[in-house]
C-alpha cells in the first residue's frame, strides 16, 4: 500500500519527480498517520489517535480525524487547510486539493441528529473537489463528480456531475447564509 501511496502521487503531480521526493509531501505525511491512528481509533485508544492525528496536522497543515474511513489511491495536492470530519467516507481514487473542508454543517445541527449518525460527506470513487470548496452535511458526492474551486456543496450530487467554481449548491437559503456567517465569526444582519 505505500508503494501504491508513492505512485498515486507520481501519477497526479507533475512536479513529483522520484519517490524521495514525494516523501517529502505533507499528504504522505498526513494519510500515513491517520493510517496509524484510525487502527488505533478502531480499536478504542481514542486519545493515542487523537494525538497522532494532532501531531499530523502540525507538520502537514492537514486534519484528517481519525475516525474517517479513506479508500485507495487518495491524494490531497498541496494539502494545506484541509480538513476531514469524523464520520466522512472517501471512496478510491479521489483527489482533494488545498483548503477543502469536508465537514458537518454545524454543532446546532448536528445536536438534532440520532445519537452516532451521519454528520458528515460521503464522497464516492473518482471524485475530484478543487481549492477551498466545502462539502458540508450528511451529502453524498457521486462517482467521478467534479466540484470547482470555492463551491459549497449542502446537497446530494448525482454520479458524473459537474459544479462550477463558487457556486453554492443547492441554492443557499437565508438561514443557510446566516447558519454560515456565523460560524465563521461575523454577525448576522
Amino acid at each position: 500500500m505505500l508503494r501504491e501511496d508513492l505512485a498515486t502521487v507520481r501519477a497526479k503531480d507533475p512536479a513529483a519527480r522520484s519517490n524521495r521526493e514525494v516523501l517529502l509531501y505533507p499528504h504522505i505525511h498526513a494519510l500515513w498517520t491517520y493510517r496509524l491512528a484510525n487502527r488505533l481509533w478502531k480499536r478504542g485508544n481514542r486519545t493515542l489517535a487523537r494525538a497522532l492525528s494532532l501531531m499530523a496536522r502540525a507538520v502537514s497543515g492537514i486534519e484528517i480525524h481519525p475516525g474517517a474511513t479513506i479508500g485507495r489511491r487518495f491524494f490531497i495536492d498541496h494539502g494545506t487547510g484541509v480538513v476531514i470530519g469524523e464520520t466522512v467516507r472517501i471512496g478510491d481514487d479521489v483527489m482533494l486539493y488545498h483548503q477543502v473542508t469536508l465537514g458537518s454543517v454545524g454543532w446546532w445541527k448536528d445536536l438534532k441528529r440520532p445519537a452516532r449518525s451521519r454528520r458528515h460527506p460521503v464522497v464516492e470513487d473518482g471524485v475530484i473537489i478543487c481549492t477551498g470548496a466545502s462539502v458540508l452535511g450528511p451529502v453524498c458526492i457521486g462517482v467521478n463528480t467534479r466540484i470547482g474551486a470555492h463551491a459549497v456543496i449542502l446537497d446530494d450530487l448525482p454520479p458524473d456531475a459537474r459544479i462550477g467554481a463558487g457556486i453554492t449548491y443547492p441554492h443557499a437559503s437565508d438561514d443557510v447564509v446566516s447558519a454560515l456567517r456565523i460560524a465563521e465569526g461575523s454577525s448576522v444582519s
